[in-house]
């Protein structure tokens, strides 16, 4: 009995030495410090255990420092138009010009309104009159939707639609008629006619930084009349701020003077560390 009691002591006293604990190593417990730029928000819903909530936030702040915020009123940029009378010193038979402004909002959504003339003088191929258009205002308002909303407002792709609306007065001059059974040509003028057209664009462009604050914007514009008048003796070949009245397409070309309405304070977009 003696020896068996001294056979279990033996044992009892050997088993602690069998546990085996592996040492933390003094790195593991070091507390690294968060990454340079973290949000002070993000550090203390991590302290407060609150992980799910600082992983979020986290990602949302990684975001902010690659891709820059721009606030509500980004700019205004004012324009001038001068497409057409550039071709009309080229030979093209008519041409409107316009004023533009152009506020950008969160470098995204950009109301505008355009104020113009419009005048035209051509005698068609082929036809026995000349259609004398005489200047007449338009107005256009609308939209447009910056696709690089991301990037630096300097540069620009953009989707804009436009509402048109022209009142305008023609003469058709020099309207030669013959008869040919009595060998007779008669020839007259109809002056002082109005009218005025509704009409809708769609279109495609891009506005480029050129020097400064000088930008260049081109827009090819899809366009359709709504109505337009007509009178009992003709119907309008010339719509200021439209064109010629069967066109479907329009082109602009805008030099514009863009003035920030912000403090550059936040900071510029950066790589994620």
């Amino acid at each position: 009995m003696t020896f068996i009691l001294s056979a279990v002591f033996t044992i009892g006293a050997q088993e602690p030495d069998r546990r085996h604990v592996t040492p933390v190593k003094p790195e593991t417990n070091e507390v690294k410090p968060p990454p340079k730029g973290t949000d002070d928000k993000i550090i203390q819903q991590y302290i407060s255990g609150d992980s799910a909530a600082a992983v979020a936030e986290a990602r949302k702040d990684s975001l902010r420092r690659v891709y820059k915020r721009y606030p509500r009123l980004t700019d205004i940029a004012y324009g001038i138009n001068f497409i057409e009378p550039l071709f009309m010193a080229f030979g093209q038979s008519y041409a409107s010009a316009d004023v533009n402004a152009t506020l950008n909002m969160w470098n995204r959504f950009q109301p505008t309104v355009e104020l113009g003339m419009g005048w035209a003088k051509s005698t068609p191929d082929g036809m026995n009159f000349t259609y004398r258009g005489k200047p007449s205002p338009y107005v256009k308002v609308g939209a447009n939707y910056n696709f690089m909303f991301k990037n630096s407002p300097d540069y620009q792709a953009l989707i804009g639609i436009r509402l048109g609306y022209s009142t305008f007065g023609y003469d058709i001059k020099d309207v030669n008629y013959s008869n040919s059974y009595w060998q007779e040509s008669i020839g007259y003028d109809i002056t002082g006619e109005r009218s005025h057209a509704l009409w809708g664009e769609a279109g495609v462009g891009l506005k480029v930084k050129i020097s400064g604050p000088w930008s260049l914007g081109w827009m090819i514009r899809y366009h359709g009349i709504f109505n337009y008048g007509k009178s009992d003796h003709s119907k309008p070949w010339f719509i200021p701020g439209y064109g010629p009245r069967e066109s479907s397409l329009g082109l602009s070309l805008t030099l514009q003077y863009t003035l920030p309405l912000y403090h550059e304070n936040t900071p510029s977009p950066q790589p994620k560390e």
